[in-house]
This record gives C-alpha cells, sequence and structure tokens, in this order.
C-alpha cells in the first residue's frame, strides 16, 4: 500500500493499461468510429489528407486531426486492425488521466489527492465507454484539459510565463481542431468562469502577462481555424451545405429539454453516489482540504452543465467534459472520506459510505452467478475467461467487504479501480458469449466476389457509415441529396436501403429488372425484430439489369 501511494504515476498508467489496452477488438465498430475509420483509410488509399471524405463524399463536420492520428497508426498496424486503429484513442484516455493528475498536483500540492482524482477520472463510465462511442471526444477534451493545465500556471505562477501561454495556445488549437468549438465551450469556457468567480484573476494583472495573452490567443486561432479556412476557400459550396446542416442540427435535432442532463453525475457509473455527495456544496465546503481548489471544481462542474443544458441538441456523450471536472469534485469528498473516516465521521455520514462500497462489493461476489445464468449457452471456448473474472471480481468483492469492515477506505478505493479493471482485462472477452444475430452477415466479401463476376457496386441512399467499413472501400452513390443518377452499363449490383427500397424500385422500373441477391445485416447481437435491432444496419444487396 506504501508502494502505491509512493509511486502514483506508476499506478495512473497501470490502472489506465488494464482499462484501455486489451481486448481492443472485441467491440464491433460503432458508428461514429466508422466514420473515423473511413475517413483515416480514405486518406491513405486516396490521398484525401485536407479535403477529407467519407465514402468518397466530402465529410467536413469534424476536423481531421483524430483522423490524421488514426490514419498514422493505420499505417503502421494496417487498415484492417480494429485493435490497432483503436490504439491512439486508448492511449488518448490515459493521457487524459496522467493530465488530470498534473492538474490536480498543480492546484492542490498533494500527490495522494491528484492520484485519487486522477483514478477517478480513468474508471468513469462515460469517460470509458467515449473512446468507442465517438472518438473525437477524447481528443479534443484531452487537448482542452491539457491546455487548461498550461493556462491554470499562467494566471497562477510568475514563472515560465511565455512557455505556458505558448503551450496552452497549442493545446487549445489542437483541441478546435480534434471536434471544432465543442470542449472550448463546454469544459474551457465553465473552467473560465470559475476561475475568475474563485480566484478573480488576480495574479494575472500583478505579473503583467498581457503580451504572451495575445499571443496565446492568435496561435489558437492559427492553429484551430487553419484547416476550415483552407476547406472553405478550396471546397466552399461542399463547406458551406456541411456547416449549415450542422448549425440547423443544434436547434432541430435530438431537441430535449433543459433539465435532461440533471442526472449528470450517473455517467461517472461506479462513482454516482460519492459524486451526488460531493455535488452537496454546504455539507462539503469545510470539510475539504483546500477550500478555494473545491470551489473551482464544484463552479467548473456546474458551469459545464449549464453550458450544456442551454444548446436545444442534447445527447449523453456530450456529457463527457462535465466528468472532467465532476472527477476533480468527487475527488475531494473521497479525500475527506479516506482522511476522516476512522476518526472523526458520525454514523449517518458512514452510511453513504458503506452502501457505496457494498454495492460494488455485492457486484463483484453476484458476477459469477450473473454471468452464467446469462452467459452458460454462449460459454464455449471463453470458460478461461469466465472462470479467471469469476476468480478474480469474486475476491475483489468479498476483500472489500473485509476493507470496509476494518475501515481501510484506501484499500476499498483502490479496490473499486481494480474492481473496473478485471471487467475490461477479464470479463470483456465473454461479450462473445452474448447472443448473436442468426440473421447477421457481414458485406466485407462483397467487393471480392462482385468484382470476379466483374460487376460493379453502388448504393442507393445514405448507406451506414459501418457498412461502408465492413466493404473494404467507398462505394458509389447513387441517391445524393439533389440528384439520382442511373450507372452506365448493362448489369451491376445496388445496395439499399429498406426505408429507401420502394423509391429504388420506382426510379429503375420498367427499364431495368432487379433482383434481391442476398441481405446483408451487420446487427451482431440484435435479432430482427428485437428492440435492439436497427434498420440502418441493413443493406439488401439487389442485381439489377437492363430489360
Amino acid at each position: 500500500m506504501t508502494w502505491l501511494k509512493n509511486n502514483p504515476i506508476a499506478l495512473i498508467f497501470l490502472a489506465g493499461i488494464s482499462i484501455f489496452l486489451f481486448h481492443l477488438n472485441v467491440i464491433p465498430v460503432t458508428i461514429m468510429e466508422a466514420r473515423n475509420f473511413v475517413t483515416a483509410r480514405e486518406m491513405i488509399t486516396d490521398g484525401n489528407w485536407l479535403l477529407t471524405t467519407m465514402n468518397d463524399l466530402p465529410r467536413y463536420e469534424k476536423p481531421p486531426l483524430p483522423s490524421w492520428i488514426t490514419a498514422l497508426f493505420g499505417s503502421i498496424f494496417g487498415l484492417e486492425n480494429i485493435a490497432g486503429l483503436r490504439l491512439p484513442t486508448m492511449l488518448m484516455a490515459i493521457f487524459l488521466g496522467y493530465i488530470g493528475y498534473l492538474f490536480s498536483l498543480k492546484i492542490l500540492d498533494n500527490k495522494l489527492h491528484a492520484l485519487i482524482n486522477a483514478l477517478i477520472l480513468l474508471s468513469s463510465f462515460y469517460i470509458i465507454v467515449i473512446t468507442v462511442e465517438a472518438p473525437w471526444d477524447i481528443y479534443t477534451h484531452g487537448f482542452m484539459l491539457t491546455a487548461i493545465y498550461f493556462l491554470y500556471s499562467f494566471f497562477d505562477h510568475p514563472d515560465n510565463k511565455w512557455k505556458n501561454s505558448l503551450l496552452a495556445g497549442l493545446f487549445i488549437g489542437l483541441s478546435f481542431m480534434s471536434k471544432g468549438p465543442v470542449s472550448l465551450y463546454a469544459l474551457f469556457l465553465p473552467f473560465l468562469l470559475a476561475y475568475g468567480f474563485v480566484y478573480k484573476y488576480k495574479g494575472f494583472g500583478v505579473y503583467r502577462k498581457y503580451i504572451p495573452l495575445v499571443v496565446m490567443i492568435l496561435l489558437a486561432m492559427v492553429i484551430g481555424v487553419w484547416w476550415f479556412l483552407y476547406v472553405r476557400l478550396a471546397d466552399p459550396n461542399a463547406f458551406l451545405a456541411i456547416t449549415k446542416k450542422e448549425t440547423a442540427n443544434w436547434s432541430s435535432y435530438n431537441v430535449r429539454p433543459f433539465y435532461y442532463y440533471w442526472s449528470f453525475f450517473i455517467q461517472s457509473g461506479i462513482w454516482t453516489i460519492p459524486a451526488l455527495i460531493s455535488l452537496i456544496y454546504p455539507y462539503l465546503k469545510n470539510k475539504v482540504s483546500d477550500k478555494k481548489a473545491y470551489r473551482l471544481s464544484f463552479l467548473w462542474t456546474i458551469f459545464s452543465v449549464i453550458l450544456l443544458s442551454i444548446i436545444p441538441e442534447k445527447k449523453a456523450r456530450y456529457l463527457v467534459p462535465v466528468l472532467i471536472p465532476l472527477a476533480l469534485n468527487t475527488g475531494f469528498y473521497m479525500e475527506y472520506v479516506i482522511r476522516n473516516f476512522k476518526s472523526s465521521f458520525v454514523q449517518k455520514e458512514k452510511i453513504p459510505v458503506y452502501f457505496h462500497f457494498s454495492l460494488l462489493g455485492l457486484i463483484g461476489i453476484a458476477y459469477p452467478f450473473i454471468a452464467y445464468l446469462l452467459l452458460k449457452d454462449g460459454l464455449n471456448g471463453l470458460w478461461v475467461y469466465y472462470v479467471l473474472s469469476s476468480l478474480t471480481l469474486f475476491a475483489i468483492g468479498v476483500l472489500l467487504f473485509v476493507q470496509l469492515k476494518k475501515q481501510q477506505i484506501f484499500s476499498c478505493f483502490l479496490l473499486s479501480i481494480a474492481l473496473v479493471g478485471a471487467i475490461k482485462l477479464l470479463a470483456m472477452p465473454l461479450t462473445g458469449a452474448m447472443e448473436k444475430n442468426t440473421e447477421y452477415r457481414s458485406i466485407s466479401q462483397l467487393r471480392k466476389a462482385m468484382q470476379e463476376e466483374g460487376l460493379k457496386t453502388y448504393c442507393f441512399g445514405e448507406i451506414a457509415p459501418e457498412m461502408i467499413w465492413d466493404y473494404g472501400s467507398a462505394i458509389p452513390v447513387l441517391k445524393g441529396e439533389e440528384e439520382i443518377l442511373i450507372p452506365e452499363g448493362e448489369k451491376f449490383g445496388v445496395l439499399v436501403i429498406p426505408t429507401d427500397e420502394n423509391e429504388f424500385k420506382r426510379i429503375f422500373d420498367p427499364e431495368y429488372s432487379y433482383t434481391l441477391n442476398t441481405v446483408y445485416d451487420l446487427n451482431y447481437n440484435a435479432n430482427p425484430g428485437t428492440k435492439g435491432h436497427k434498420n440502418r444496419l441493413i443493406s439488401n444487396l439487389y442485381i439489377v439489369q437492363k430489360r
């Protein structure tokens, strides 16, 4: 235990590696990943590094930095290596935890407290999920937290003002090049507001930092905006059309009420209860080790939620920037618990602590029985992972109760991190034992089969990014937003999504005959007719021939 406390960085990387770097090819490619992967593939195969594309169509909705990084790893590990393509995103998540530690150490000057913050951040539910669900997000927020780390140093310390201003400007620009103004609005602006309320920028005027500040802003603008300007000049029509569509989505797509994000603390996963208690400001404000720093993390969290709530378009994954200050805020409560549980906690204060760790202990103990009941029919070939994960999680559950009885709260805290690591390291492969879609059919062999028959393949309608990725190359689009094209040739294949099937038949009647050849279904775990089965992951292949 002493070694762990004395080697916080080693523990952070050990936790990060166990949570993020194993079994990267187990989960099927998601829609957001597919967009990134397809864009990266077309950078390498077609040279579309600046005028980025997806399925050979302009893809300017997101800046290209994450796709450039993905393309670099694809060049090294191979474009069909899912683990290699996911690796940079996972490394960025570990980097986020490391920067969280450095930033916490900067504001707290307490290694143990900074370690607690970093481990909470690394093990928060949606921080883990977002690495696969929306790979751009981890880049933009990771770079922005790094910028905030240097900006805090720039504001608060007289030394190295030029170094800190230049590095802050650099990482603000990199964040902008990862997902536009998202993190600037949801993470950076709330920090500036919270810092102003708490510290009132007192050190800024004293140390005469106006010129470095101007240089920081200019550098951030140059790095963050140059690509947008280039695309605006090189392909203005497509750029303006995409910008108009994206802007309209903010107010008309996925619109949710203002209070939609009020349960944001649940997205921290295993830290839901501590996170909620950490937000009870009147209770905690006089108990924490650093009142100003606690007020900073509290206001930073609240401002972030408020600013996100103002935007009509809302999704659960948009809460990821909130989880960063929330992890720091939760760390104040956990540090208080670890420091005072034995000595000064009254009985009613102990109740949520006992409940929180007992719940995690029960999860570990119950895991072998629940996993067997749910997965017993699909465990062939996966028994080793089932046995190892069951033994490990059961042991962690028992140890949680033992350490809780001894009131060793720091040990309980580390066992909580071990629980998350064990699930990712040993239980994740068991997703292969889940019920499979009996109608699942990959499209990966279609391109080769059609080439052997001498036929070209087209798609009618907006085919799912996962389909394009699985197919292996771009598929020419017949039905665009403004026109419908009829291919030359007597015979060819057309992939049609179900919602466009009637229109497809209307367009090709009566000059062409068409025969349904194959139904491709990329729904991996959901059978047709079940709730999780998505129509957008179905494409019907028609062989079309001129009469």
